[in-house]
């Protein structure tokens, strides 16, 4: 009962590990147009690292007060 009882609970704490791994927030792009469609790019892209930075260059003036 007790082996039981300790791999229910590792099971239980592998199971919120994995979901606060996947819910750490990651950069990624998404592409809005006007008729209300999105598109999600692989932040890897070269046209999404392009806009990731010019995103943090924006946050970081931002953050600055400038």
């Amino acid at each position: 009962m007790r082996r039981r009882s300790l791999v229910a609970l590792g099971a239980v704490a592998g199971a919120v590990a994995l979901v606060a791994r996947r819910r750490r927030a990651r950069p990624r792009v998404d592409v809005l147009y006007e008729d209300g469609s999105m598109v999600s790019l692989d932040p890897r892209l070269p046209q999404a690292e392009r806009m990731l930075g010019a995103a943090r260059h924006a946050l970081a003036l931002a953050r600055a007060g400038a």
